[in-house]
């Protein structure tokens, strides 16, 4: 981990904050104009699944109007975490070397951005973090917390991540941090991809830092949460685990 120390002293250089969409017509204009007047010198791509409510055409007409503004179409919804990576595939193809994680929605604070950009100049992946000492979520009802605050204390137990918000979404990566992770073969997505993520990054040795956030519901469109993704959570989190104390257990054997 000696390069990644000296990593850490440099500028970090070109930043792309990826913005997936689907069905997100009234919130992109102004999630990416709040973007560009919190940190000027950012770009940022719109991820865009084919949204069937106009969100890519709006997206197209932004990037027309503003050269730190790209998209990128894909063909139909095939979920969070395969925009993503997506989306990281294209900012490393591209040149940039911070890639940051933001929803659509308003609920990730873009005027939160330059603290987490501050961490990462001693971090090699800074995790916007509700669940740390000065974070906190706002008009969330109780199931949405519980589940979140559950669902974080659940995989830090079992994976052994010592993180407090191993589920949130606002994130800032060095190029260097994903290009270690082996991004082929992440196959999750929603929840559990960001649990996937963090929980290679510790596991690689990476410095992971959590800064605390204010977490705002969502005011216009759906919510794409579903029982769907919180199962593919609950049972890929639970086979990592079982998997994770399985090599443990048969590490001490051989060398018992």
């Amino acid at each position: 981990m000696n390069d990644a120390r000296q990593r850490r002293k440099d500028p970090l250089g070109r930043i792309l904050v990826i913005i997936p969409t689907y069905n997100e017509v009234d919130n992109i204009r102004p999630i990416v104009t709040r973007v560009r007047t919190a940190v000027p010198e950012a770009h940022v791509l719109v991820a865009d699944d084919n949204s069937p409510d106009g969100t890519g055409k709006v997206a197209d007409e932004m990037a027309a109007e503003d050269e730190q503004v790209e998209v990128l179409h894909r063909e139909g919804k095939e979920g969070l975490g395969a925009a993503y990576l997506a989306g990281f595939r294209w900012g490393i193809d591209n040149g940039y070397d911070v890639l940051v994680e933001m929803d659509a929605d308003g609920s990730h604070q873009p005027e939160e951005l330059p603290r987490l950009l501050t961490a990462l100049k001693g971090a090699d992946l800074v995790l916007g973090s509700r669940w740390v000492p000065g974070g906190r979520v706002v008009n969330w009802p109780g199931h949405r917390k519980f589940l979140s605050r559950g669902g974080s204390t659940y995989s830090r137990l079992l994976l052994g991540v010592p993180l407090r918000d191993v589920t949130g979404g606002y994130r800032a990566f060095r190029k260097e941090t994903l290009l270690g992770l082996g991004m082929d073969d992440v196959a999750s997505q929603g929840y559990c991809f960001q649990v996937d993520l963090a929980h290679r990054a510790v596991q690689a040795g990476y410095q992971v830092v959590e800064v605390p956030i204010t977490f705002v519901e969502r005011e216009r469109g759906d919510s794409k949460m579903n029982r769907d993704i919180v199962a593919e959570a609950l049972w890929r989190v639970t086979a990592w685990g079982v998997r994770s104390r399985v090599n443990q257990a048969l590490g001490r054997r051989h060398t018992g």
